[in-house]
């Protein structure tokens, strides 16, 4: 799950993104429904002339849909070239180390129960094998679509990041600092990636399926999310996706017909700890914010009850929200925000006693005070109600330094 300026306000509709936020941030996710984001203050640019800023992406409306429909993203599995620290692009030379076939695995079973449609993959090595593994026995075919190949970067390809450095030099740094402006022999590659993904959604959405896997890349998915969610290629390397990352989108139909509505899920979802110490992708972090999706509700058990947070919570339920408070408890959450649904109030309440308990181990001790508040600004039922599945976002909010 993933919110945009960094507040305690989430949104996760693309029609709600008016403002450009004015910090930066990288999110990882694990097999639990929680998503950390490591949040980094940046200063307003104003963007030279000729250059594209991080504004939301303005593009063409999306396709009409006719149903629900539910996209799986994965990044492939870690390969012999990211072992060697070398630069790939759209090269195909490199294949999946042991641990990236076991990552695949580990996918696999991830994804065992999403009863997927139809399968869609890079065509490039890497990423066909994740999709094989991950596809297993299912009879229907792996569509391959050269539109989903990696980024193209042209000279780069096959270098190792400090040759990239010598050779190329001012380039190569403006490949790390300004990737959105960023050109090498005659080609902006993020700009053209932005326009592949875009050119990707298409394709996906027209065809007539519920349930979507598509296997591809960092860069490519990392693309597809941005332009889902109406981000500009200023956002690229904000939404990363790690080996065998996981990001899931849900699109709706309008009602006037016109373009889907669309809700990011899931960012980058993978088997590790959500809250692992350590900086992500090498920056440090002054705030870090942790969003969590509220545990099952009684309603989700009932066919003829609407999928609603306004359920209490099952015993499941209760189970995920008391498991996804001891995954947190070495943090020092001080605040804690929640929508005012009772199945997102359950799960806070369940975070926030487990938190005020954890410094608390001598019969002496007195409970540390953790902040919770409701907030209906993270209520956004009226618009997911259109798909009877209302999904409602926690956050948990403190001011820690990751080192």
């Amino acid at each position: 799950m993933l919110s945009f300026p960094v507040t305690p306000s989430l949104l996760n509709h693309s029609h709600l993104l008016h403002h450009r936020p004015y910090f930066s941030f990288t999110v990882r996710s694990s097999s639990s429904s929680s998503a950390v984001q490591e949040v980094e203050e940046s200063s307003k640019s104003t963007a030279d002339a000729g250059e594209l800023s991080s504004e939301l992406y303005v593009s063409p409306p999306f396709p009409q849909i006719r149903a629900a429909k539910r996209v799986v993203l994965v990044r492939h599995g870690q390969s012999t070239w990211n072992a060697e620290g070398r630069i790939q692009g759209s090269s195909d030379f490199s294949v999946l180390t042991k641990k990236g076939e076991a990552q695949a695995e580990t996918s696999r079973q991830m994804l065992f129960d999403e009863s997927f449609d139809v399968c869609f993959s890079s065509p490039l090595i890497r990423s066909k094998r994740t999709a094989e593994i991950i596809w297993g026995n299912r009879k229907e075919e792996i569509l391959t679509d050269y539109d989903l190949r990696e980024i193209d970067l042209y000279s780069f390809q096959g270098l190792l990041k400090h040759e990239g450095k010598t050779k190329f030099g001012p380039a190569y740094r403006q490949w790390q600092v300004n990737p959105a402006n960023f050109s090498i022999d005659g080609h902006y590659p993020v700009r053209e990636l932005w326009a592949r993904a875009r050119n990707c959604w298409t394709k996906i959405l027209a065809h007539e399926s519920k349930s979507v896997l598509v296997v591809a890349h960092n860069a490519v998915n990392q693309a597809l999310v941005a332009t889902a969610i109406g981000l500009g290629t200023g956002f690229f390397r904000i939404l990363l996706q790690s080996n065998c990352g996981v990001s899931v989108l849900d699109f709706t139909p309008s009602a006037d017909g016109g373009s889907p509505h669309i809700c990011l899920n899931r960012l980058n979802q993978t088997p590790n700890s959500p809250v692992a110490a350590g900086s992500s992708g090498g920056r440090k972090a002054s705030k870090r914010i942790i969003l969590v999706c509220y545990g099952t509700t009684q309603g989700d058990s009932e066919a003829s009850v609407a999928y609603s947070a306004e359920q209490p919570m099952n015993m499941l339920g209760i189970i995920q929200a008391q498991k996804t408070a001891e995954l947190l408890l070495d943090l020092n959450v001080s605040s804690v925000v929640s929508s005012p649904k009772n199945a997102c109030v359950q799960t806070a309440e369940a975070i926030s006693r487990v938190q005020e308990a954890a410094d608390c181990l001598g019969a002496d001790c007195v409970p540390r005070y953790v902040e919770l508040k409701k907030m209906n600004d993270l209520d956004v039922e009226d618009i997911l109600q259109q798909s009877k599945k209302a999904i409602h976002l926690k956050s948990i909010y403190h001011n820690t330094f990751t080192l």
